[in-house]
């Protein structure tokens, strides 16, 4: 039977709008004849010139947040608090076999910029591809940011889960969940339109806050998911283990057999 690895990620690239400009990430690229004189220098009498073709090594010097990227997001990053008051877990104390599970995709790719999905929504996503939610399923939404990626509008594109529809989710045993959008709410720029309405707080960051009441993480900035199944794959994301830190990198893959 064959296996197909489908890659899940983004690149992580300086110089394009994958976040907002006090959050974006700098990479420093040393090339191999830049590194020569440091090579030599650890190699009391060496000159650049015995190096083989007077190169040194690759080396990339990086600047970046832990949200920088495709990464996973811990309960700690949405309230100090999750499940009803225990303390947030961090991303080193994500049980890793919440990371290594059966997926399943929901296309929202139709539903307009800044639109909060609901639980109905969601539910009916699901009956429309015949799944069940099972404990520890990984749900990838696919929405209009995905192809929006790097380019100017992104931080603005793509649908949000809201927390009703979150709730849905993780109180039938999903514990990651994961979003093509730069956030697992709806556009900040959309919020922002609602808020000066309603004044209601509430709707700020209310997806990510539903942690409160059961804990999960989510992953952002996922990519292709448009490649997909709806169902029938594993997702893998395991995150880059950083000591008490609220997220951490990971190179999501979907593994598809058959």
């Amino acid at each position: 039977m064959a296996r197909r690895i489908i890659d899940i990620s983004v690149s992580l690239k300086a110089g394009i709008a994958s976040d907002p400009p006090m959050m974006l990430p700098k990479i420093d690229y040393v090339t191999h004849r830049q590194s020569a004189a440091q090579v030599a220098a650890m190699f009391p009498g060496l000159r650049e010139d015995q190096l083989p073709d007077g190169e040194g090594w690759a080396v990339e010097n990086i600047s970046l947040s832990t949200h920088n990227g495709t990464h996973l997001d811990a309960p700690y990053h949405f309230h100090s608090t999750m499940s009803g008051g225990e303390r947030a877990i961090t991303i080193d104390e994500v049980p890793l076999d919440w990371c290594f599970a059966p997926g399943v995709k929901l296309d929202f790719r139709a539903m307009p910029d800044g639109h909060v999905c609901t639980a109905a929504e969601v539910e009916a996503e699901l009956r429309r591809i015949g799944h069940v939610l099972q404990p520890f399923d990984i749900v990838l939404v696919n929405t209009a940011a995905g192809k929006a990626y790097g380019q100017p509008d992104y931080l603005d594109r793509g649908c949000g889960i809201g927390r009703e529809a979150t709730l849905y989710l993780t109180s039938r045993g999903v514990r990651i969940a994961g979003t093509d959008a730069w956030s697992w709410d709806a556009p900040f720029s959309a919020t922002r339109e609602r808020f000066a309405r309603d004044s209601d707080a509430s709707i700020i960051w209310e997806g990510h806050k539903a942690s409160r009441e059961i804990g999960y993480c989510h992953i952002e900035k996922l990519s292709n998911l448009e490649s997909l199944p709806d169902r029938g794959f594993i997702v893998s994301c395991f995150p880059v283990k950083i000591a008490g830190a609220s997220a951490g990198w990971t190179r999501a893959v979907a593994i598809v057999d058959g």
